[in-house]
């Protein structure tokens, strides 16, 4: 079975000694949120996923089991008891305003505590997932009367959330949605409609289950301008808030998937079910929206925590395995044969889940630290960069940290050998756990198109410009710094190779826009590979510049050489395919695929 323990030194040295998030939000004015509260949110984070979550994982595999007569769905044993030890810790809450009956700690810190929640167990944590989204959506979307309903039960955790968006035959083209709501003469709605891949849809951890659904009134306009955003509860709610009878939505099945099957996940029949409208008609998709991106940084983090899982046991596995002598001759010649960990191959796959592991951490927090800046911070500029970078590493922290966590995942399953094919070992799990991730909340390629048609081309690049400024006053800053020098020069090559990528596909796609999903896939890594050298850069300054012991000094220092020598050069890789155009892409007929 696999292990897991809460990295808390490297988030530690992440949060305060990197990132110095203690001052940082000391400025934003969060003053009593100082480094004791935080590691006293640590620790106690630390405790619960280790010892509640971590050992439900592999019972979680099991799946969910679905009624078919009533629509009830009940989650494997263990999921429920667990839910209410989080909603009595106060942890549905943690992120959410203190008016509501949260705690209002930053973003940032969430953002530590839900790696912890997925490493540990992430069919589990996509129950409260979503539940954050629906608070952000009614925080900026709702009307008074929804938030004083809605909002205090959702932060306290005896109601969950929802969002549903897909349809059978309309996957990410939301703009082909069929579900409809009729107006009502009490001022609510009448929903009717399908939605598919709805997780949490349905389960017996909460009182209650609000479900966010994307619908048409009979005037919309067509396409996506004619979308709207209900909120629909499994019980009807009054206008006190007293839970009244079952509303007419249901669970018509759950899907059967290649992992996370301890997640429920539903497709949910609405039939003339009462909702309410959230915002303004044909406005939806902004409001939508709003669950998104929260929803995408998120799943980010679900990739790194099961990146770090995967790590920590292929780690391990690997200091305790005997298989073969060292090809230098033997290291442990008391021994049959040496630990599998002297083998150069097996080293290769340990580097490169911790170098993508531990900068990956950074590029996340980094990026949950902004949202906090985005709304706390002391002027409207700052706020304003705060958002344009967010929206612009949104995308790269959700799909490079999930395809990266395929690749974490599948490394550690290699280093096992025929063991990581066993279920019994738990590495089979976390890889079929990972696939998911590069998928929901839109795949890959969505996200890529997202960085490129719109963060950079539409938006002028006003995220990009935000975060090179920052990358580039610390070179500046450090320039002379000799800790520094062997990495310097290499980053900043790369920092201007990326500028004229960007530069180049802006360029190319006025003249055929097809150059924009010719280019999106490769730049999008493109950016996540040089944005990784950026923080491993930082990360040797801050390691350098610390207390830390000098063996944690030196670990991130040979750290930082295995990426910048052996991962970073992918960079030229997805230069080259980018700068060969789309024309190879479009050019065999469709009819010559067969």
């Amino acid at each position: 079975m696999s292990q897991y323990r809460a990295p808390l030194d490297d988030m530690r040295f992440d949060l305060f000694d990197v990132l110095k998030v203690d001052t940082v939000l000391a400025e934003l004015g969060q003053t009593d949120v100082n480094r004791e509260l935080i590691d006293a949110v640590l620790e106690e984070g630390a405790r619960f996923t280790t010892q509640v979550l971590a050992p439900l994982n592999a019972v979680g595999d099991q799946g969910c089991t679905f009624d078919k007569a009533t629509g009830d769905v009940t989650t494997p044993p263990g999921f429920a008891a667990a839910y209410a030890q989080f909603v009595e810790g106060g942890w549905p809450g943690l992120n959410s305003p203190a008016e509501f009956g949260g705690q209002s700690m930053p973003q940032v810190i969430g953002a530590a505590m839900k790696e912890m929640i997925d490493a540990a167990n992430l069919a589990w944590g996509n129950f409260p997932l979503l539940s954050h989204g629906a608070t952000e959506a009614l925080l900026h979307h709702g009307s008074e009367w929804q938030q004083h309903i809605f909002l205090k039960p959702l932060v306290e955790g005896r109601w969950t959330g929802t969002m549903c968006l897909t349809e059978p035959h309309a996957g990410s083209d939301l703009g082909l949605l069929r579900t409809r709501a009729v107006p009502n003469d009490d001022g609510s709605y009448s929903i009717a409609g399908t939605k598919i891949f709805i997780t949490a849809g349905e389960h017996d951890m909460a009182e209650n289950i609000l479900h966010l659904v994307l619908a048409k009134l009979p005037d919309a306009p067509a396409g996506s301008r004619g979308i709207s955003l209900f909120i629909v509860p499994k019980f009807k709610v009054d206008q006190d808030g007293a839970m009244g009878e079952r509303n007419a939505v249901r669970c018509g099945a759950l899907e059967h998937k290649m992992g996370i099957h301890g997640s429920a996940t539903c497709v949910m029949n609405f039939d003339d079910a009462q909702g309410w409208l959230v915002g303004e008609p044909h406005k939806g998709l902004m409001a939508m929206f709003t669950m998104m991106n929260t929803a995408r940084l998120a799943v980010g983090l679900q990739g790194l925590g099961l990146s770090d899982r995967a790590y920590q046991n292929a780690l391990r596995y690997a200091r305790e395995r005997l298989q073969m002598r060292a090809l230098t001759g033997p290291k442990f010649p008391d021994k049959p044969a040496d630990p599998i960990i002297v083998h150069p191959d097996v080293r290769r796959m340990l580097l490169t889940q911790k170098a993508l592991v531990e900068g990956g951490r950074l590029l996340a927090y980094h990026a949950f630290l902004n949202v906090d800046i985005a709304r706390l911070g002391a002027d409207e500029a700052t706020r304003n960069d705060a958002d344009a970078l967010v929206g612009f590493l949104t995308p790269i922290v959700k799909a490079c940290l999930t395809e990266w966590g395929i690749e974490c995942t599948y490394d550690a399953l290699q280093c096992y050998g025929g063991h990581g094919y066993i279920v019994e070992h738990g590495m089979e799990q976390l890889a079929r756990d990972a696939r998911i991730t590069t998928l929901y909340e839109g795949t890959t390629g969505i996200q890529a198109l997202d960085l490129v048609g719109r963060k950079l081309l539409q938006l002028k690049g006003a995220g990009m410009r935000v975060f090179l400024k920052e990358v580039l006053a610390f070179c500046d800053a450090e320039a002379d710094n000799p800790a520094l020098a062997e990495f310097m020069p290499t980053l900043r090559v790369k920092l201007d190779e990326w500028q004229a990528l960007s530069q180049r596909i802006a360029g190319e796609s006025m003249a055929n826009p097809d150059e924009i999903g010719g280019a999106s896939w490769d730049y999008l890594f493109l950016s996540g590979y040089v944005a990784l050298a950026y923080w491993w850069t930082r990360s040797v300054a801050a390691a350098e510049a610390s207390s830390h012991p000098q063996s944690f000094k030196d670990a991130k220092r040979e750290t930082a050489r295995f990426y910048f020598a052996r991962l970073l050069p992918r960079t030229l890789a997805h230069k080259a395919a980018i700068e060969s155009g789309v024309a190879n892409l479009m050019a065999l007929d469709e009819a010559a695929f067969d």
